[in-house]
């Protein structure tokens, strides 16, 4: 039975490039001096163990089997008693990098993995280079909580949070290392997203700088069903966090069914004008 609400906070951070131990130490000493004790869920953002440097993703790649970042996480999921949505970590299995996001129970398990399924490559950026796509959404269940995973550039994709909602969705994660120059389009999408969807929303990026004339954004927020900003954070590290009330959003959905109206095709008749 899915919990009446949980306190989820979201850590904005900007990341020291190719230094996983220095982001680990930097990570841990902002939760040890601003994770709220009653906090359920902890999400952090993409790539937050190196930045946003394509060119730099593969020195900084671990495998799953023998992780420092899954050791650490694991550690202060234990600690804190928490769930942990890891953000996400250059990941190698065989001969293949992936863009990974951990799941981490409050028991310190890897309970989950979601390689990012959209690979961004404009803009002097060529992610896909050097990380394969992940083959297909993941949706984790954290006690009795839905939450379908999404990585940064996923969020330009409504086809992927469409299939997280028809599947019981009740909570969307986008976990983004998303750049400055973009501010309208990264809320107007994960607001969207909320909204299509009656989801609650965390869009959490990074903030700070991250090379030449290369900014993270920051502006990361939680967002409930209709839209509305619970918690936001501009362009500091820290954590924020919110209450996310279920009742309440399965209330509305009740009231406002949308989601029910979704039809199972939207093939296009094509005419000729002529």
């Amino acid at each position: 039975m899915v919990k009446k609400e949980i306190k989820v906070s979201i850590l904005q951070m900007a990341s020291v490039l190719g230094d996983v131990d220095k982001n680990i130490d930097k990570v841990r000493k902002i939760i040890d001096d601003q994770l709220p004790s009653d906090s359920n869920l902890l999400v952090l953002p993409e790539v937050w163990t190196c930045g946003w440097d394509c060119g730099g993703f593969i020195k900084t790649a671990q495998s799953l089997d023998d992780s420092s970042v899954i050791k650490f996480l694991s550690g202060v999921a234990k600690s804190y008693r928490i769930n942990i949505i890891g953000g996400s970590f250059i990941t190698k299995s065989e001969e293949k990098y992936y863009n990974t996001c951990p799941v981490i129970n409050s028991k310190g398990e890897l309970v989950e993995i979601y390689n990012k399924n959209h690979l961004y490559s404009y803009y002097g950026c060529d992610e896909g280079k050097y990380i394969s796509k992940g083959d297909f959404p993941v949706m984790v269940n954290l006690d009795g909580i839905n939450f379908g995973l999404t990585i940064c550039y996923d969020i330009r994709f409504p086809e992927i949070y469409r299939q997280y909602a028809k599947s019981g969705a009740d909570v969307l994660v986008n976990c983004a290392a998303w750049g400055s120059k973009k501010p309208i389009p990264w809320e107007v999408m994960t607001k969207s997203r909320a909204v299509e969807n009656q989801c609650y929303m965390i869009a959490l990026t990074q903030c700070g700088h991250i090379k030449d004339d290369e900014y993270n954004l920051g502006q990361s927020r939680i967002i409930d069903y209709k839209g509305e900003e619970l918690a936001f954070i501009k362009d500091e590290e820290g954590i924020v966090s919110a209450v996310l009330e279920f009742e309440s959003m399965y209330e509305f959905r009740s009231k406002c069914t949308v989601l029910k109206d979704i039809k199972d095709s939207y093939e296009v008749k094509i005419l000729c004008g002529n």
